[in-house]
């Protein structure tokens, strides 16, 4: 059964969605290969010679705001084709943001915040951004939440992005003092 006569069925028989939602198709053409798909560290966990205290210690510790946090993308330029999809894994307080081909490092205004997001301030430059992820405040609360001075976020998390623009894209992390201080960024470079 094709998936439009399947809907179809579904809205009849009262077990689907509004009729609405079956006039909006999207193509959904199939990426397949070596190429179709790329996975990027987006922050890392630090391991210690002692996993038992400090930063190695998540059992104890499970927020970034309490235990540090490597401010780098792993790896640093991922590629794909175009269509492709790129699976970033967010280890701890970060927020994804990617640009067109074309913007630089240099091209990104740091002064433009996200009102409301201090501290730590999240960056929010519109120019050339094509994606921008999960609002790492807005996670979901642990249950029960931590005491403090641990954040009460579950900050772990996937988003996969799918890039369709060839090109090369630059790929940072919003989160101010992570970009300031540490320059968070990688590339995605997307075959056509």
């Amino acid at each position: 059964m094709k998936r439009r006569e399947l809907f179809t069925t579904m809205v009849a028989t009262g077990l689907g969605v509004p009729v609405l939602a079956a006039q909006n198709e999207h193509s959904h053409k199939p990426i397949d290969g070596p190429m179709a798909t790329a996975t990027v560290s987006f922050g890392a966990w630090p391991t210690t010679a002692d996993g038992r205290t400090g930063a190695g210690n998540r059992f104890a510790v499970p927020n970034a705001v309490t235990a540090p946090n490597i401010h780098l993308l792993f790896p640093y330029e991922a590629t794909i084709k175009a269509g492709g999809s790129v699976n970033f894994i967010v280890a701890g307080f970060h927020l994804i943001a990617v640009y067109q081909p074309g913007i630089t490092p240099d091209d990104i205004d740091a002064t433009r915040l996200v009102p409301n997001s201090s501290p730590p301030g999240l960056i929010d430059d519109p120019t050339g951004r094509i994606y921008f992820g999960l609002d790492p405040r807005r996670l979901p609360v642990l249950n029960p939440a931590p005491a403090p001075p641990a954040a009460p976020v579950l900050q772990d998390r996937v988003e996969v992005v799918q890039f369709t623009e060839p090109g090369r894209h630059l790929v940072i992390c919003a989160v101010l003092p992570h970009w300031v201080n540490d320059k968070m960024h990688g590339w995605v470079n997307v075959l056509p």
